[in-house]
């Protein structure tokens, strides 16, 4: 994303940004298609699904728990409780916008957060525009309620064979989620693998069998979220500090006046 001093970015730069995660998600979300209309959802209900989310891991857990006939109680806790860091982001965000800035326009923007589209506009820092924003969440939105679309056709066109197989893709795309950033960080590690033993924990004690897997899900991420702010806590006095070392004038190559 090239630097442009002078000017704030607009509304076709948005568009233009945001193409790259357009294309990524017409291929993720084209999974999400294909494991909804084979689990007995039809192709405008799972659009419809995507288009009023806008989420990969809170869409495919909600589907999971759909398909396995949880309570709408219990869905919108667990997708609530995975979707909760949207509103740590938006705040994030909501503090590079001019004053200018309504609550609607605010409202707005508010829809198309996501962990792609946030990165992105903090590359933006003081150049960020309501219009920018619309214009980058416009396109990975188009892309991801596209792919959906087709996933869900492509899906009735497959072979009854090929179709039974899908219903492994949905744990593969969990596991294409958590490795990679996995790799690279301990804490992540530690709560993927608490995450998975409270999972165990939860489903195999007999004592904890009346409790609904919807619930069950809820219970094991709010407890490994809790131990990683326990034993892995952020240290934002030093990020803040980096943050602001990199925004300082000296930082960018100006000279301080």
């Amino acid at each position: 994303m090239n630097n442009q001093s002078n000017t704030s970015y607009t509304f076709l730069d948005g568009i233009k940004h945001g193409l790259p995660i357009c294309f990524a998600y017409i291929a993720v979300s084209f999974t999400f298609g294909l494991i909804a209309v084979k689990g007995g959802l039809n192709v405008w209900t799972a659009t419809l699904i995507s288009a009023t989310n806008l989420t990969s891991a809170g869409q495919f857990a909600g589907l999971n728990m759909i398909l396995l006939g949880s309570g709408l109680f219990e869905l919108f806790i667990a997708v609530f409780v995975i979707n909760s860091r949207y509103m740590l982001m938006s705040l994030s965000l909501s503090q590079q916008l001019p004053a200018r800035a309504g609550t609607f326009s605010r409202l707005l923007m508010s829809c198309f957060v996501t962990d792609e589209i946030f990165a992105l506009a903090n590359l933006a820092g003081r150049q960020l525009t309501v219009a920018y924003f619309i214009g980058l969440g416009l396109t990975p939105y188009i892309g991801w309620s596209l792919g959906t679309f087709l996933g869900g056709c492509i899906n009735s066109a497959l072979p009854q064979a090929l179709q039974a197989a899908m219903g492994i893709a949905l744990y593969c795309m969990f596991i294409a989620i958590i490795v990679p950033p996995a790799k690279k960080s301990q804490p992540i590690t530690f709560c993927i693998i608490a995450a998975i033993l409270l999972s165990c924990i939860l489903e195999y004690v007999p004592w904890f069998k009346p409790i609904s897997y919807g619930f069950k899900a809820v219970i094991s991420s709010v407890i490994a979220a809790g131990l990683m702010a326990r034993f892995f806590p952020i240290d934002v006095v030093s990020e803040d500090a980096e943050l602001s070392s990199d925004e300082s004038p000296s930082a960018k190559g100006v000279p301080n006046q």
